[in-house]
Parts: structure tokens; C-alpha cells; sequence
């Protein structure tokens, strides 16, 4: 299946309906749910001072406040090692959540305070086929959503292989990228709580926001058999998250 060229659009939250006349190339949305939700798998809506034992630090920084979990990245740019013989890389605040799934529903409010991205994301850590078992996610900036396969992408040991020689590669790296990625435009508010639904139905993902959908991808990766672990994220200072709540789904149709 052909997934569409990276667009920057500017358009409204409301005008996501007619994404697709407006931006020729993007795969059409589903109007409808891929899934029918099953029993609920976990909730939290972060209140109290005693939380689940599945959560987890994966990359610094994150923290319980005011009844939700905040994210800041911590690790902006890459820094040498103490010991000096290695480089910490650059990289996102992760929190992780040890929830296996297949088929899946996960709703949670995020609001952005200084973030420039907010995502869920499936790993697999007991997959060897990409780079630390990275499945697939959903991110959220402030002017679009992108959808990426990375199993089969952006973490792919493909991927991996053909940057050992990025000149000689390009075309394969950027044929590889665009394959299993798709990007929506969109405009979302600094300071506003919205409603993320993420749902993966076999080799599916759909997202909403408020209700609305808001970007679909179609690849290989998403339908990995076993997503060992949900993981939130937050790019910059700071993101939010609220009323968490997965489900076992199965398609409808």
C-alpha cells in the first residue's frame, strides 16, 4: 500500500472530515472504529499516592501531579557517558506500562504545557527484529499526527542496515521510511486537555482526538503478534497525561 508524502498542512481540529479532499494522497480515515472493545485491561486515573505496580521508568523524566503524570524531557541533546567511553543520546521522556496486548483500544487524556510531542507507542522487548523491540506509535504534535510502523520503518534492523551507508542508501532508506508512515495535518491548543483514543486492529491503527478521527495507517508492523508493553511519551517541557484506560478489542468488521 502506498502511504503518502510527509504534509504540513495548517487546518482546524474540525476540519478533519475533509482531510483527505484537502490533501490528495492521504489515506482515507475511517469514519467508523476498527474496534469493538472487550474487557477492560487496566485503568488509572493517577489520584492518590499509591499506583500500579506495571508502571515504569524508561527514560526519565516523569512525575504524579495534581492527579495526572507529567512528562519532561531531561535528555536533549546527546552528552558523553561519565566514564566517557560512550554517548547517551538524545531522547524522550518514556514511561512504560507492562500490559500485553494484540488487539487493542487505549484511551487517555493528554494536554501539551511546552511539549512538542505526546505519543503511545508498542514494544515487543522480546522481539530482535528492531531496534529494542519498537513496534508501533501514535504521536501528537501541535500542527499534525504521525502514525509510524516502526517494526517495519523508523526502527527497523532494515533501517539499521542500509544507514551504515546513508549516500549509497538514500533512495532505500527513504522509500523504507515513507512506506510504513503516514502524517495528517492538524492544529491542537497549548493548555487544552483533548481525548486520545489509539486503536490497533490487526495490521491497523486509527486515532482520534475528541472523537474526530485524526489519522489511519495500514502496515505489517502494527500487526505484530504480542505488544509486551504501552509506552506514553513527551518530546520538550511539559506533557500530560490523565485517565488511562486499555481495552481488549476485536474488529468490527
Amino acid at each position: 500500500m502506498k502511504i503518502p508524502k510527509w504534509r504540513f498542512l495548517m487546518l482546524p481540529l474540525l476540519a478533519f472530515s475533509s482531510i483527505v479532499a484537502l490533501a490528495a494522497g492521504l489515506d482515507t480515515i475511517p469514519e467508523k472504529s476498527l474496534a469493538k472493545k472487550k474487557e477492560l485491561l487496566f485503568s488509572d486515573d493517577f489520584s492518590g499516592t499509591l499506583h500500579d505496580k506495571r508502571w515504569h521508568r524508561v527514560v526519565d523524566t516523569f512525575a504524579f501531579e495534581d492527579g495526572a503524570l507529567k512528562g519532561s524531557q531531561t535528555r536533549v541533546k546527546d552528552m558523553s557517558s561519565a566514564d566517557g567511553k560512550s554517548v547517551i543520546k538524545a531522547h524522550a521522556a518514556v514511561y512504560g506500562l507492562e500490559l500485553p496486548t494484540k488487539n487493542s483500544v487505549v484511551e487517555c487524556k493528554i494536554r501539551f504545557e511546552g511539549a512538542t510531542m505526546i505519543d503511545v507507542e508498542f514494544d515487543d522487548r522480546a522481539f530482535t527484529g528492531s531496534h529494542y523491540g519498537h513496534l508501533c506509535r501514535a504521536q501528537i504534535r501541535l500542527d499534525k499526527v504521525v502514525l509510524l510502523d516502526e517494526r517495519e520503518g523508523t526502527q527497523s534492523n532494515a533501517l539499521i542496515e542500509l544507514r551504515k551507508d546513508p549516500v549509497a542508501n538514500k533512495a532505500e532508506i527513504s522509500k523504507l521510511l515513507t512506506t510504513h508512515s503516514a502524517s495528517y495535518p492538524a492544529t491542537f491548543e497549548v493548555g487544552k486537555w483533548y481525548t486520545l483514543v489509539v486503536e490497533t486492529i490487526g495490521d491497523e491503527m486509527r486515532v482520534t482526538m475528541d472523537a474526530k478521527p485524526v489519522g489511519y495507517l495500514k502496515s505489517p508492523g502494527i500487526g505484530h503478534a504480542t505488544k509486551s508493553k504501552i509506552e506514553l511519551g513527551v518530546a520538550g517541557k511539559d506533557g500530560w497525561f490523565d485517565d488511562i484506560k486499555v481495552w481488549n478489542a476485536e474488529p468490527t468488521r
